[in-house]
């Protein structure tokens, strides 16, 4: 079975890729860098995909190359706007991001979202299922749509082999690594990761799990 045609990556958004899921409802998965927004409608439109039939946004955390976008095209769409309930206080600044990270908002010019909702409030497409995998951030999610797993940012694809991501970048690298060990138990065939193309679960995943500590 090959890639669902009912999932599009934005290549506008490369380097954080967001994706279009053409569900029930149309969404987004994650929305990238601040400075990639106006490409990211352009290729919309380009697709024939009028804004306002886009319903949800879905985050997977608060990182700014996956929020970075998230008032533009809320505001463009009227979407509702998702994410775990750990992640909003970071995502609309009530909290300051931990680390190095809580100067990017300011570097990259990021507006903060004021209407967001809680994925455990109770997300309403039944095609959509939501993994909790703490450790990149305190609440990071994976989406989960037929057999995709939008993975955000606990794998990467690097230079055509998936890795977990690096541990620099963690709020808790032990934590992620056992996020990871969770997904393996969840019955996806494809990886759409943020950071690289989507590879096929087969041989990417079982070998990076062989080196995982």
């Amino acid at each position: 079975m090959g890639f669902d045609e009912r999932v599009h990556i934005l290549e506008s958004a490369k380097g954080a890729y967001a994706y279009l899921v053409e569900a029930r409802e149309k969404l987004l998965v994650d929305t990238s860098f601040p400075w990639q927004g106006r490409a990211i409608v352009e290729e919309l439109v380009s697709m024939k995909v009028a804004l306002t039939d886009i319903k949800h946004i879905l985050l997977t955390h608060y990182d700014i190359d996956h929020v970075g976008n998230a008032v533009l095209l809320q505001r463009l769409s009227g979407a509702i706007l998702w994410a775990s309930a750990t992640e909003i206080p970071y995502i609309t600044g009530r909290i300051p991001r931990p680390g190095f990270k809580k100067y990017l908002p300011r570097i990259l010019g990021y507006e903060a979202p004021c209407e967001i909702r809680a994925y455990e409030d109770g997300f309403p497409l039944a095609e959509i299922e939501l993994a909790p995998t703490p450790g990149h951030t305190p609440g990071h999610a994976c989406i989960l749509f037929g057999d995709l797993l939008f993975a955000g940012d606990i794998v990467e694809n690097h230079r055509g082999n998936l890795r977990p991501y690096p541990a620099f970048w963690n709020w808790n690298d032990a934590m992620m690594r056992d996020s990871i060990r969770e997904l393996s138990k969840l019955p996806f065939r494809w990886i759409c990761p943020a950071h690289g193309r989507p590879l096929p679960r087969h041989d990417a995943w079982e070998e990076m799990m062989v080196h995982l500590a």
